[in-house]
């Protein structure tokens, strides 16, 4: 299926990002269209670093989407229409090392720049080439609330990517 999602300038989002990532959330996908994995995930980021338009995310070491994550030298973001958000959910709760999330969900699965997949029921999309990583490391929490968010210890990795394409409606 081809995308109804065309390359348009990063910085003509129409959206407020704490929105988009905060409430609407996304899928962080990575892998190829033989073998990708995706996620839901609420938490990251847009802006500029390094002279890049760049945005990040947090994948825990213990999600499946973390092996495609680190074998990938691409990913993507991708942000749907509130009529999506039970796929969101599905796909937020499941693992894909025992189910399909795409034929679960009905999400269809597209090829972008190569090395990456998104779906072609998106919206907004963020093809990114991934540029750096991070482990979170809880002695540098200065708010010790935040600890709370990570009762198992299993810390996120944080990745950052460079937008390579940016595709809309």
């Amino acid at each position: 299926m081809e995308s109804a999602l065309r390359e348009q300038d990063p910085e003509s989002l129409p959206e407020n990002p704490f929105r988009l990532i905060g409430s609407d959330w996304m899928l962080v996908t990575a892998g190829t269209a033989k073998s990708y994995n995706t996620m839901t995930a609420s938490w990251g980021g847009l802006g500029v670093l390094w002279d890049k338009r760049v945005c990040f995310c947090f994948v825990r070491p213990t999600r499946y989407t973390y092996e495609f994550m680190e074998r990938a030298s691409h990913f993507t973001l991708s942000f749907f229409d509130e009529k999506h958000r039970e796929a969101l959910e599905f796909c937020g709760t499941r693992s894909g090392r025992d189910t399909d999330k795409a034929a679960a969900t009905g999400l269809t699965p597209v090829t972008g720049i190569p090395g990456t997949v998104h779906f072609a029921e998106a919206r907004l999309v963020f093809e990114c080439r991934k540029i750096y990583f991070n482990d979170i490391d809880p002695e540098h929490f200065i708010d010790p609330g935040i600890q709370d968010n990570y009762l198992a210890r299993d810390y996120h990795r944080l990745y950052v990517g460079e937008v390579i394409r940016f595709l809309a409606r």
